[in-house]
């Protein structure tokens, strides 16, 4: 934090082969500023391949940069800064990073991210550090029928392509995303004028037993009591629950 400021992400995934599972393409652009000229830093990333670095127009030997999860950032600029990072990156069944699981009873891949606390490289590559934070941009490619989830408000696709806008300024282990044929249910919280989407996201072979009325009653209830004794109201665009499996 003493060098660096990072502005914002531009995270660009496919997951169009998480059926089959193995790895997804990851594509991010970080612009960030630097304290010093000619400083040198590093970017966190977990993955098997690393096919590109860019930093600020110049290509980076890759075999030289990535080693031991990190990519090595030399000769810095003064102020403002890019960085893009083209890299497969795999599914994992351990709860860290982008979690794969096949429903048995459908046969169809659902997704979720566990980013707490150092995470959110094995999806992307990120200075993995909590009081860094930047806005994120998420474009995620997925399978048709699937729906996609994070923490801006979910748009609608076009060609199976998800194009969030950019969150507020976080951590990236608040980041999130969520993927998968999910069963949805809606509803709202409204207060004082304030009109917040709430959603509850389950996979189908479950929603038999789920029971969203009662879950909206004690989230709206929850509001209630964090708004009455913290006196702020909820500060982000929706609030989504997500019931996934294997976590």
């Amino acid at each position: 934090a003493r060098l660096l400021t990072v502005d914002a992400y531009e995270i660009d995934l496919d997951l169009s082969g998480a059926q089959e599972g193995g790895t997804y393409r990851s594509a991010t652009t970080v612009r960030f500023d630097s304290a010093e000229a000619g400083a040198e830093t590093f970017i966190d990333l977990v993955a098997p391949a690393v096919h590109e670095a860019v930093l600020n127009g110049e290509a980076l030997d890759v075999a030289a940069v990535f080693r031991d999860s990190r990519i090595a950032l030399a000769g810095l600029r003064e102020g403002a800064n890019e960085l893009k990072v083209v890299a497969d990156c795999s599914y994992t069944n351990t709860g860290e990073g982008l979690h794969r699981f096949v429903d048995p009873v459908d046969e169809q891949a659902y997704l979720y991210t566990q980013f707490e606390v150092p995470d959110a490289r094995r999806v992307f590559a990120s200075f993995e550090q909590p009081d860094l934070k930047a806005t994120f941009r998420f474009t995620v490619k997925a399978p048709s029928g699937w729906t996609v989830i994070s923490n801006s408000p979910t748009p609608e696709p076009k060609d199976d392509v998800w194009a969030f806008e950019p969150t507020p300024r976080i951590s990236t282990y608040i980041t999130a995303l969520i993927a998968g044929p999910y069963h949805a249910v809606h509803s709202t919280y409204e207060k004082d004028g304030q009109t917040v989407p709430l959603g509850i996201y389950c996979r189908p072979s479950l929603a038999e037993y789920l029971d969203a009325d009662d879950i909206f009653a004690v989230t709206r209830q929850g509001f209630e009591w964090f708004q009455e004794k913290f006196d702020y109201a909820y500060p982000f665009a929706k609030y989504d629950q997500l019931f996934v499996p294997e976590f």
